[in-house]
């Protein structure tokens, strides 16, 4: 609909045009974790929950591979940190002040992290969890991490995410089975 306006000498007419307001969402990557132990004879030992932090890395390893559409092949491994690990966004495999990682176990590579079918924005690994055969008694362990490398102590590949602990260092003996089940989760913020 159109509408005509007269102006007189000395007059001015302005106009807005406003538009509706964009809608802004926000996209929050949160990784937990859960780690059983299981002593020799079976029985759990304890149980301890992480809320992981997405590095940087992670996150424009993400944006890099989904959304820029970069060739890419998805192979994720959790590794095990030592005691009190301190974590932090600018962590990489190469360079992680704060932590060492934990290699106390019977199998020759990190453990494949092998994701079930993805389901109202979140996917685990609960059906093949990652399990470690701890091979030295007194083995203390803070935390958990996904990388994009196998190898036990390698310090290349990308390092999607580490935790730490809330509940404080735990004790791993030879014998033991530390099983790690990781939920990805992708949310509006």
């Amino acid at each position: 609909m159109s509408e005509k306006y007269k102006v007189g000498a000395g007059e001015t007419m302005g106009a807005d045009v406003i538009r509706g307001a964009g809608v802004a969402t926000r996209a929050a990557m949160e990784n937990t974790y859960v780690l059983e132990c299981f002593g020799r004879d079976g029985k759990r030992k304890w149980v301890e929950h992480i809320v992981n932090l997405v590095t940087s890395e992670g996150l424009d390893d993400l944006l890099t591979n989904y959304l820029k559409g970069s060739g890419y092949t998805a192979a994720f491994y959790v590794g095990l940190t030592d005691g009190t690990p301190t974590v932090a966004a600018g962590d990489t495999m190469a360079s992680h002040a704060g932590w060492v990682e934990v290699v106390a176990y019977d199998e020759a590579t990190r453990e494949v992290l092998t994701l079930g079918s993805v389901a109202t924005q979140s996917v685990d690994n609960s059906a093949s969890k990652a399990s470690y055969a701890i091979n030295a008694d007194t083995t203390t362990v803070g935390g958990a991490f996904i990388t994009t490398n196998s190898t036990k102590s390698g310090s290349t590949g990308t390092l999607y995410g580490v935790g730490a602990f809330t509940g404080g260092d735990k004790a791993v003996d030879d014998g033991d089975t530390l099983n790690v089940t990781v939920t990805l989760t992708a949310a509006t913020a």
